[in-house]
């Protein structure tokens, strides 16, 4: 068990940004459905719910049943609170919320991690949780 450097972070996200993309593509079909065909509008307030709704839950759902996203686990990553166990669900709903924040500065509160002393993002710290490396043996 290790810190965890930005780049194996980042690259975990990317794999997990696929990931939820193409389950977006999915929850998208019942809105072309509904309207026979034709485009959704991306400016629905239903639409946009249904695909905030799916984020969430694909992130905070994995981070509290098993600690790790499909993209995580390839990267050997695990989401764990400061003392070493599983975080809650609302920590982890916490941590989701939280890392919306630390986007929004142009990321900053990711690039945050490379000065703090602790090797934490901002969101790490306010949902009390550390990603940990298990590197494979």
């Amino acid at each position: 068990m290790s810190n965890v450097n930005l780049k194996r972070r980042f690259m975990s996200i990317i794999y997990d940004s696929l990931l939820i993309l193409s389950i977006m593509v999915i929850g998208t079909l019942p809105f072309i459905a509904i309207r026979y065909g034709e485009a959704v509008e991306s400016n629905s307030n239903y639409y946009q719910f249904t695909l905030f709704i799916i984020i969430y839950f694909f992130l905070v759902g994995f981070w509290s049943i098993s600690g790790r996203t499909l993209g995580m686990q390839s990267w050997g990553l695990r989401l764990e609170t400061l003392d070493g166990h599983r975080p809650n669900i609302i920590q982890c709903s916490i941590r989701f919320f939280a890392a919306i924040v630390s986007w929004l500065p142009f990321g900053l509160g990711f690039w945050w991690q490379l000065f703090d002393k602790q090797n934490l993002t901002w969101h790490d710290r306010i949902s009390k949780t550390k990603i940990f490396y298990y590197p494979r043996n």
